[in-house]
C-alpha cells in the first residue's frame, strides 16, 4: 500500500525560502536514496495549474528550473537607483550654485570687489572718503575669510586676496600722505 505524502507550505512564505528547502530536499534524496530505498519515492509534483493541490511558486521555480538569479530580481534598482541618485546629485548642485549668486546673478568675486577699490581710493578728497573704503575692504576680507576658513584648499585665494588688500592698503596710505602734503 502506498501513501502520498505532502510537503505544504503557507502561500505567503517567500519563494526564495521554499526554493532553497526544495532543494535541499531534492539533494537530500539523491544523496541518501542508497541507505533509505523509502526516499526513492520522493518525486516531483505536478506543476500543472489545474492540479488537485497548487504547488508553491518557490517549489515550481526550482522544479521548472527558472529560479531568478541575484541580478534578475534586482537589476531594475541596480540600474535606476544610481541614475536617481546622479540626477538628485545634479540638483543640489544646481540648488546651492544658485544660492550662492548674489542678487544680480552672478558670482562676485572677491577680488573684483577689492580691484574696484583702486579707483576711489585714488579719488579720495579726504581722511573720512579714505576710512569707509578701509572698511569696505575689511569686510571684504572678512567675509571671504570665514567663507574659506574650513576649507583648507582655497590657500591661494586666500593669499592672493592677502596680497590685494595689502596692495591696496598701501595705496591708501600713499593717499594719506598726498592729502596731508597739501
Amino acid at each position: 500500500m502506498r501513501i502520498p505524502v505532502y510537503l505544504v507550505a503557507n502561500k505567503n512564505v517567500d519563494a526564495d525560502q521554499v526554493t532553497d528547502l526544495t532543494r535541499a530536499i531534492m539533494d537530500a534524496r539523491r544523496d541518501l536514496r542508497d541507505q533509505y530505498p523509502l526516499l526513492a519515492q520522493i518525486s516531483a509534483p505536478s506543476t500543472d495549474k489545474d492540479a488537485y493541490i497548487p504547488i508553491h511558486p518557490g517549489a515550481a521555480a526550482f522544479f521548472e528550473d527558472s529560479q531568478k538569479t541575484f541580478f534578475d530580481k534586482y537589476g531594475d534598482e541596480l540600474y535606476y537607483i544610481p541614475m536617481l541618485l546622479g540626477i538628485l546629485a545634479s540638483f543640489v548642485t544646481a540648488t546651492w550654485k544658485f544660492v550662492r549668486l548674489d542678487s544680480t546673478g552672478k558670482i562676485e568675486h572677491p577680488m573684483n570687489s577689492l580691484f574696484s577699490l583702486a579707483g576711489p581710493i585714488r579719488d579720495a578728497r579726504s581722511e573720512a572718503d579714505l576710512n569707509a573704503i578701509e572698511e569696505k575692504i575689511d569686510e571684504i576680507l572678512k567675509a571671504e575669510l570665514a567663507r574659506h576658513a574650513k576649507d583648507e584648499r582655497q590657500v591661494a585665494a586666500s593669499a592672493a586676496l592677502t596680497l590685494a588688500a595689502q596692495r591696496l592698503e598701501h595705496l591708501i596710505q600713499y593717499r594719506r600722505n598726498r592729502l596731508i602734503a597739501g
